[in-house]
């Protein structure tokens, strides 16, 4: 659904976003993780037809950026993340001329069902200066599904809403992720990256890594089982690095931190091996970083 070659773009003497090779499938939700200033917001311009690409080329909804752009934009829902609203105008009023500009058939119909939706009809005919910065990124979050676009690009979704308003925003998008509909979502909420996507890139001006978030932990950390004994002493240390598979053992308190490739399988020759030593195992668990770990370790890699 979007494909990118060698896209860049620069700025006088700054290279905002260098040689981008991405492929994202159709109906999935892919996180676009990076730091302010990686050049996410310019890859998501350049992907949306707002400004055109140095170099290098894309595809989007089976189009072509600078040769189709007209067509992508009907294709293609952007939630900026500044949400951009005429702040004199009723919500009623602003979806309405964002759905004739989209050329939607049944303008009212569509406009009355993403208010409901999203939790704003009552609140239609108010003016949206009045509204809270949550209730503006839903109504901004309504505008850019008025024509059904199939490719949603949503930037910092859930900026700035309280903890209702964010629950209510991520299941929106689940429930989209399960119509089918492809989502490039860009990201600071980490945690919202782990739950809703199911491909991560992590990107500083270049892209560092893609993967699924669980083999971004493998990958990066290893996977740790964490055997926690009533004693633990060197001698059982010993006794564990003498297995192939084993790659890193750390004692901490009475806790024995194993790195395996494999746990499932290798855990069982792992605790006859200890019980042969004389430990006494209490309980057996994985220690799982988390997605933020992953992250700040690629980025300070780069």
């Amino acid at each position: 659904m979007i494909h990118a070659n060698k896209l860049t773009k620069v700025f006088g003497k700054i290279t905002a976003v260098e040689e981008l090779d991405l492929d994202v499938a159709e109906g999935e939700v892919f996180g676009f993780l990076g730091p302010n200033g990686a050049g996410k917001t310019t890859t998501v311009r350049m992907l949306t037809c707002l400004i055109g690409p140095t170099r290098g080329t894309a595809m989007v909804a089976g189009y072509k950026i600078g040769q189709q752009d007209i067509e992508i934009r009907r294709r293609v829902g952007v939630l900026t993340e500044a949400p951009g609203m005429y702040d004199n105008l009723t919500a009623e009023n602003n979806l309405h001329i964002y759905a004739k500009l989209y050329e939607v058939k049944d303008v009212k119909g569509q406009v009355d069902k993403y208010l409901k939706m999203l939790g704003l009809y009552e609140r239609r005919m108010d003016a949206a200066g009045t509204f809270s910065k949550g209730m503006k990124q839903k109504l901004a979050i309504a505008r850019a599904l008025l024509h059904e676009p199939w490719v949603l690009f949503l930037d910092e979704p859930t900026a700035g809403l309280d903890p209702e308003a964010s629950h209510l925003v991520r299941e929106f998008i689940e429930e989209l992720k399960k119509e089918g509909r492809t989502i490039f979502l860009c990201t600071h909420n980490l945690d919202e990256a782990d739950r809703l996507c199911d491909r991560i890139g992590v990107f500083k001006s270049r892209l560092l890594v893609v993967d699924t978030p669980a083999n971004l932990r493998t990958s990066t950390f290893g996977r740790k089982v964490v055997f926690h004994l009533v004693r633990a002493d060197e001698n059982l240390s010993t006794t564990l690095k003498k297995f192939e598979f084993v790659k890193n053992v750390k004692i901490v308190e009475n806790k024995l931190i194993v790195t395996l490739d494999n746990p499932s399988a290798q855990n069982p020759e792992i605790i006859r091996a200890l019980v042969q030593s004389g430990a006494d195992i209490q309980f057996v668990g994985e220690l799982r970083h988390s997605l933020e770990d992953v992250y700040l370790q690629l980025v300070k890699q780069g």
